[in-house]
């Protein structure tokens, strides 16, 4: 065997690989001239979404129309070639064939010459849509039994040949005249939406509070690139499936509370009926008013009375587990939340910090005053039970997995740091030590950290590691230094149980003032190895109140906040229904929702639902690939094929 002796071990190996797949140095070379041809590509478009809370048909429709970026992409190809509403009736098709197809096709006699000019429109969409695209990339999004013919008409048919225009002209005609005409308009309306966002982003809290997170998660799924950074709801649901008591009763209160019941029993098939039997004996004689869920929507097999059992039920069995996890881990520095304890059934009080309040619901038969903490037999039985459907649930097991899979604390990529919450700063803005097991961490490397006992808590074997991770998840949910969190409190206990509302305050950390500043915000750009100058941070988990005056852009617009309420619940107070984000090679744009009704009403009366959008940021030059971190994978690539064709040589 011939000795490369420039090369070491590992080079070699490396070297040994590529040449599997490159075995000549031609073919080296042309792998070469098609990574420097995509470097010259524009970079294609980034979707940013946070907060959609369950929100399904919001989420899907936001999807549909890539906030607004089909819109643009219509305009861009026809100007004033169509008027605005031939513009807004192609869009429609686009977001909803099906839907929109029924209604034109119930109107004409005879479709075909319809059929023809709109799969040419959807062509010429679709050739916009995918310049910014080798030919390989813009194959792999067609659907594979139409992918030939849908290849050549995304050909582009600009050529001084007649005889290639009729080729066209030919294809499309026999796709009508064969009966093809619906099935290719509904694939390529689907294409153009797969062609105008290259990337999907979603900035956590996909559950709870909405009725529809699982249909939210096959959606994400299905598409074609997403990323998502973990919310304090995700995590929540993450650290229940991994097998954390706490967190499987915060999910199921959360529901029970919204009545979000469907998600867990019929998405899910998480049971419940060992805790509803379980609270209609021991409260079976308690109205349970203070638990009577905010929803009066009706929930089959359920009254309103018996979700109050359930709901209360579950309430007090979560502050017990909470309790558990607190007294386990002194250093998290929770004992003031230790709220059981202060209870005084006899008088009706409980004592919170120094204070003595009044209780607004005094039965609780299952509390042992020798040791709140403690779960009665039978409320261990409840948890345990509810333990089982979580981590034997097929969907959500599959579902928890792709969050992992494509999920993290924080990502950093094109210069720009996404992460869901906040950070854990000081009044100067500097990054606090916080406590995970034996270690105190800050800034990037706690956020980091996060994650791997995150991950711990659902795939390691060890159990210590995976209770130690469970509990580290629950501490992410509510903790006081949590980034997912950021409020020295949650006041869950309060508001069900004391009346005073000054008891419910949740004081928000130092990190959502600081956040106002570019200082802070570039000098937490260059900690995470973000671009300090074009670099943005973009974050998620409070909603911004528009009602209120409050805007999406801080710290002159180095700081983006893009909960804008997706959900119903939240609309009221943002006066919105949710911001998106929306980057591409020209601009960086924010997109402002109204609430959708249903595609049914928006077809009817032919109104587009485009969001309001607003410019952030206009590039000077347009951003090529070449100058995005894909592009400096390339490079890296480029630089291995050449090591490889020196080693040939």
């Amino acid at each position: 065997m011939t000795t490369l002796a420039p090369y070491n071990d590992q080079e070699l190996r490396l070297l040994q690989l590529l040449s599997n797949r490159y075995p000549t140095i031609t073919a080296a070379h042309i792998e070469m001239i098609n990574l420097h041809a995509i470097l010259a590509l524009p970079k294609g478009t980034d979707h940013y979404i946070s907060d959609i809370h369950g929100a399904y048909e919001q989420f899907d429709h936001i999807l549909r129309h890539a906030s607004g970026a089909i819109r643009r992409k219509i305009k861009q190809t026809f100007g004033i070639e169509m008027s605005q509403q031939q513009q807004t009736e192609l869009a429609m098709l686009i977001y909803y064939p099906e839907k929109k197809l029924r209604q034109v096709l119930a109107t004409l006699d005879d479709p075909r010459d319809w059929m023809a000019a709109t799969i040419a429109r959807l062509v010429r969409v679709a050739r916009t849509a995918s310049h910014k695209y080798t030919r390989s990339k813009v194959r792999k999004r067609l659907a594979p039994q139409l992918a030939y013919i849908l290849e050549e008409l995304l050909t582009e048919s600009k050529s001084e040949y007649q005889q290639k225009e009729q080729y066209y002209a030919s294809i499309v005609h026999q796709i009508v005249e064969l009966g093809e005409g619906e099935n290719f308009i509904t694939t390529l309306a689907y294409v153009v939406q797969s062609l105008v966002v290259d990337r999907l982003y979603v900035l956590g809290d996909i559950f709870d509070r909405g009725p529809s997170a699982d249909r939210v998660m096959d959606r994400l799924m299905e598409y074609h690139y997403v990323a998502i950074q973990w919310g304090n709801h995700d995590i929540s649901w993450m650290g229940a499936a991994s097998g954390c008591l706490a967190l499987i009763a915060n999910v199921v209160r959360m529901s029970l509370r919204y009545t979000n019941i469907e998600t867990m029993t019929d998405a899910y098939s998480i049971s419940l009926r060992r805790l509803m039997s379980f609270a209609d004996s021991v409260y079976a004689d308690d109205p349970c008013t203070l638990f009577l869920p905010k929803e009066s929507t009706p929930v089959e097999n359920y009254t309103r009375e018996s979700i109050a059992r359930m709901h209360k039920a579950i309430t007090i069995i979560q502050f017990k587990l909470e309790a558990q996890i607190i007294e386990r881990h002194p250093e998290y520095a929770m004992d003031d939340r230790l709220l059981l304890n202060g209870i005084d059934l006899d008088a009706g009080t409980c004592t919170l910090y120094g204070k003595t309040y009044p209780l607004r619901d005094t039965n609780w038969p299952t509390l042992n005053p020798d040791d709140c903490a403690a779960l009665s037999p039978e409320e261990a039985e409840v948890i345990d039970d509810l333990r089982y459907s979580f981590q034997h649930g097929e969907r959500l097991q599959e579902h928890i997995r792709f969050l992992y899979s494509y999920g993290n604390m924080f990502q950093v990529q094109d210069g720009n740091l996404r992460f869901h919450g906040c950070l854990p700063v000081d009044e100067q803005g500097d990054f606090i030590d916080v406590p995970i097991g034996d270690e105190r961490l800050a800034g990037p490397a706690l956020l980091a950290r996060y994650e791997q006992v995150a991950r711990e808590a659902f795939f390691s074997h060890d159990r210590q590691a995976r209770t130690a991770g469970q509990d580290a998840m629950w501490y992410l949910w509510c903790g006081p230094l949590s980034p997912l969190f950021g409020r020295e409190r949650m006041t869950t206990f309060e508001r069900y149980f004391i009346a005073d509302a000054a008891t419910h305050d949740e004081p928000k950390g130092p990190y959502y003032e600081l956040r106002n500043s570019e200082s802070f915000c570039r000098k937490v750009l260059a900690a995470f190895g973000g671009d300090v100058e074009r670099g943005h941070i973009i974050n998620g988990h409070t909603p911004v109140r528009l009602k209120k005056g409050e805007r999406p852009l801080l710290a002159n617009g180095k700081m983006i906040v893009i909960d804008g309420g997706m959900s119903e619940p939240y609309q009221p107070v943002t006066g919105i229904a949710g911001y998106t984000l929306i980057g591409n090679s020209h601009e960086l744009v924010l997109a402002a929702h109204e609430p959708f009704t249903s595609a049914d009403d928006m077809i009817r009366k032919g109104e587009d639902l485009t969001p309001h959008t607003e410019r952030i940021e206009n590039f000077p030059q347009r951003i090529l690939i070449a100058e995005t971190d894909t592009g400096q994978l390339l490079r890296g690539q480029l630089e291995d094929l050449q090591k490889l064709i020196a080693a040939y040589h």
